[in-house]
């Protein structure tokens, strides 16, 4: 018998979705697919982004949908390098996510990385040496992921607005925030900054706190402003979306509650690896805000480390980027599946003599 594997190299969600998501599901009435939504007669898209204009107190208007967070990312990405007089440049941070270059590549756009420096126990942006490549580039995208992958770092309200303001209003401030509901319930300061910037789109998702990356869901706020209503009109699915999807994303929306009971869980892990792990010589524990954690290791345990990770039928990420290859990203998972891991890491040390 195949022993199932525990994947706790991507990001994914390893708990029960919430009994409000259940319900939608087993409750839902299968009439509805036969007709369109109507919505969009009201000059809405969708019953979902009426939803979050409700739950957030943001304008409809400022909020876009999309498939997952990485389509709302595609299109802003392609429409804004493409757009008359873009220069095609995007800077993005030097750790973060493969997409990002990639969904420029389509295009042909042009993605150079800012730095992004290791400060002790986390890494931060370089932010004056930021602001000399926009003063260079003069980019038509600033991407900046907060909290970061795989870095766990995030940016504070603070220091995002003295992002924006490092950039000419040509530059969209694209903030990827697929992370974000693991730091804060609040979404103030996105609703203040949307009002006075024109030129900031915030990109979220069901998929990581909400644990729904199968429903494919992505939202985002958006700036006021005609390039954004051009690119609103650009996004925006005209005859609506998944009547089903659209349930079951407020019914997750709404049961906040069970989610932050296993973001708590999640608090736990944070902190056995923290003390555990980073008690080992050779091993550091870097700071997350996010559902993964980052651990550097001797590069010469990695053959046993990924062979008992093997033998216990587990996955975890072992990064190959330049200058973080010689760390592993582990997904924050249940108690028993966080135990485990933290376990193959002692034996393996003790094995190796630390």
């Amino acid at each position: 018998m195949q022993t199932e594997l525990n994947y706790l190299d991507r990001n994914e969600f390893n708990f029960e979705p919430s009994q409000e998501v259940k319900d939608a599901l087993r409750n839902f009435d299968i009439k509805k697919l036969a007709f369109y939504t109507r919505i969009y007669d009201q000059g809405k898209k969708s019953i979902f982004s009426v939803f979050l204009s409700e739950h957030y107190n943001i304008d409809e208007k400022q909020i876009l949908l999309g498939y997952g967070a990485e389509d709302l990312l595609k299109m802003a990405v392609h429409y804004f390098l493409t757009r008359q007089g873009s220069n095609k440049t995007m800077l993005i941070p030097k750790f973060s996510w493969w997409y990002y270059k990639s969904i420029a590549d389509e295009v042909e756009g042009r993605t150079l990385q800012y730095p992004v420096n290791e400060v002790g126990n986390t890494f931060e942006y370089d932010m004056d040496g930021l602001r000399r490549m926009i003063d260079t580039e003069q980019p038509s995208i600033l991407l900046v992921a907060s909290p970061n992958n795989p870095t766990g770092n995030g940016l504070t309200p603070a220091e995002l607005e003295s992002i924006i303001n490092m950039v000419s209003d040509t530059t969209l401030l694209l903030v990827d925030e697929a992370y974000a509901s693991y730091v804060t319930t609040s979404v103030d300061y996105i609703r203040d900054m949307i009002a006075r910037h024109p030129n900031i789109l915030f990109c979220r998702t069901l998929s990581k706190f909400y644990g729904l990356p199968g429903l494919r869901w992505g939202f985002g706020f958006m700036g006021k402003g005609e390039e954004m209503e051009r690119f609103s009109r650009y996004a925006n699915k005209y005859l609506g979306y998944d009547r089903l999807s659209e349930e079951v994303a407020i019914a997750a929306v709404k049961s906040e509650a069970h989610y932050r009971e296993i973001a708590h869980v999640m608090d736990e892990a944070r902190q056995m690896y923290t003390t555990e792990i980073g008690a080992l010589p050779g091993f550091k524990v870097y700071k997350s805000i996010a559902n993964f954690i980052l651990i550097k290791y001797p590069i010469a345990l990695k053959e046993a480390l990924q062979q008992e990770f093997a033998n216990q039928s587990y996955k975890v990420k072992f990064m190959n980027e330049p200058d973080i290859n010689t760390h592993m990203r582990i997904t924050l998972g249940r108690r028993e599946q966080n135990r485990l891991v933290c376990d193959v890491i002692l034996k393996i040390a003790k094995q190796a003599g630390l």
